[in-house]
């Protein structure tokens, strides 16, 4: 049996390990593009777009989600049993009380947004709620929580400012030699030359990998906040029979978008009983359920 505490420290460290090497192929990118186009002020020009892009998406996301999901506010009297466990469970874990939202929707799931723990959102669907029982219930949301708890929303902003950096450098630089474009120093000869192919190759390759890294840092949270809210409710196998009834249940979840799929406790767009291949498994936004559960019933609490 796994100690949690040692797979929760095996998670941020893998997490961070990831976000660090995604950092050196971001940089050593910009750095060779640069050199290939001769222009450092194209460079400036992608991270402050980059930049203010995801400053807008951090500081307003949760109510362009909440939008899109349809979701409506709940006072404790709407629904006093799910105001409980999310009270509760927000004191054990220290965090303010978010704020609670229903999506009128029968699949079951749920998910937590907010820029920061104190504008920080929990919504659940009615279908989580007409399908979990109290203990598997507690579960999702200490997970949800434990989203919370861990700054999740903030390494995601990150992260995304990133990949829209490196995307936004590759496409200007492959437009620059699409339409002639010519760096200031064409006559540096070989070395040139060399960079300039290498840009190429990154303009294509690059925003593939950071897309990559991104998904993986997504899953390796996915597992931090599986050992965290199995930590705040000293419980796993709540959490895992909220995952496998979930997983199960084939109803459509509409409010669901690629954009937002990350988001949601379980992947909306997974069918149950697929069997999936090494290569599918590298452009999903969450760990296959499989492996969650056995994550979270080889836990000990201790």
């Amino acid at each position: 049996m796994m100690d949690i505490y040692g797979q929760r420290d095996s998670n941020i460290r893998k997490t961070y390990l990831l976000f660090t090497a995604f950092l050196i192929v971001i940089i050593g990118a910009g750095w060779v593009f640069s050199q290939a186009y001769g222009d450092p002020s194209l460079l400036v020009f992608a991270a402050l777009f980059a930049a203010g892009m995801s400053f807008g998406s951090y500081w307003w996301s949760d109510k362009l989600v909440l939008s899109m999901a349809h979701a409506r506010r709940v006072e404790k009297a709407g629904a006093p049993e799910l105001y409980r466990i999310v009270e509760n469970l927000a004191i054990t874990a220290g965090l303010p009380m978010p704020k609670i939202y229903i999506v009128d929707e029968p699949a079951p799931n749920a998910f937590a947004t907010g820029r920061d723990p104190k504008h920080a959102v929990i919504a659940v669907t009615t279908g989580l709620l007409a399908r979990l029982d109290k203990v598997e219930l507690e579960g999702v949301i200490a997970h949800e929580l434990s989203h919370i708890g861990n700054r999740d929303m903030f390494l995601a902003t990150a992260v995304v400012m990133l990949v829209g950096f490196i995307s936004v450098i590759a496409d200007l630089f492959l437009r620059a030699q699409l339409f002639g474009g010519r760096g200031r120093d064409r006559e540096g000869g070989q070395a040139q030359a060399v960079f300039m192919l290498v840009g190429i190759a990154l303009s294509i390759l690059a925003p593939i990998v950071a897309r990559l890294m991104h998904l993986a840092i997504s899953r390796k949270r996915e597992f931090l906040a599986d050992a965290s809210g199995a930590l705040l409710t000293r419980y796993p196998e709540g959490l895992a029979r909220a995952l496998e009834k979930i997983s199960r249940d084939p109803t459509p979840l509409r409010a669901a978008k690629p954009t937002t799929a990350h988001l949601w406790f379980d992947d909306p767009f997974d069918k149950p009983g697929q069997k999936l291949s090494w290569l599918t498994k590298l452009f999903l936004t969450h760990p296959p359920v499989e492996e969650r559960i056995a994550a979270l019933r080889g836990m000990e609490v201790k």
